[in-house]
């Protein structure tokens, strides 16, 4: 994972499925509003997504936004 601050942008995108994870990953996806495959979702950091993210690093790809444009930057 990326070094990530708090207050940042960031998209993240589903891009493996939680089908054969536990459903306490599952749950944290639906936490996050990621409901199906390369789904994305915005929002600003901070601790508590941050360990969320943490924990289904291996689901989700992070890209953090551009604070001027509002693009994402791998």
């Amino acid at each position: 994972m990326q070094n990530l601050q708090d207050g940042q942008k960031v998209q993240v995108t589903l891009v493996r499925s939680p089908i054969r994870y536990s459903q306490r990953q599952k749950d944290t996806l639906k936490g996050l509003g990621l409901r199906r495959m390369h789904n994305r979702v915005e929002m600003v950091l901070n601790p508590t997504l941050r360990g969320m993210i943490f924990a289904i690093q291996h689901l989700v790809k992070v890209e953090v936004m551009d604070a001027e444009t509002n693009e994402a930057s791998s």
